[in-house]
């Protein structure tokens, strides 16, 4: 029996480890012929101290910035050959907005993220994005490490 992918989301940060999860996801989902679902969530919580409002203007420039950064990986991976690359921008919790709403929402069978860089400390007490993301995703998941670790 082969296994092919036909909906893969790559989690995008704008970190080096994500990179590399990008240009994995762009060779699986060549492979598999898949459509590639570029997505980013903007962690609300890092904007404001507990009860200021949510500063428009960051979140603005927040917005801003994952729009350019997708739009730059969506034609990376038009270059590359796919045809399908869909852009996905939400706001939430990384871990749990990819894990459960993204996935779900395309019918995933792959999520592919970069392995985190959070200290030991910061694991230990909220835990890494993509162990979150490996324990609640109800389809496989591709934790790329880049050469470093």
């Amino acid at each position: 029996m082969t296994m092919t992918y036909k909906t893969i989301v790559v989690a995008i940060d704008g970190s080096k480890e994500a990179e590399w999860a990008f240009k994995k996801a762009i060779q699986i989902a060549k492979r598999n012929n898949a459509k590639l679902i570029l997505s980013h969530v903007i962690d609300l919580r890092s904007f404001a101290a507990p009860f200021e409002l949510y500063d428009s203007t960051a979140v603005k420039r927040s917005e801003e910035y994952a729009k350019e950064l997708l739009n730059g990986y969506q034609q990376q991976a038009l270059d590359a050959g796919l045809n399908d690359v869909v852009i996905d921008i939400e706001f939430g919790s990384p871990k749990v907005k990819i894990a459960k709403d993204i996935a779900q929402k395309y019918k995933a069978d792959l999520i592919i993220c970069g392995a985190t860089g959070l200290n030991a400390v910061e694991r230990l007490l909220i835990g890494s994005v993509s162990e979150h993301i490996t324990r609640y995703a109800k389809c496989d998941v591709l934790v790329v490490r880049t050469e470093k670790e």
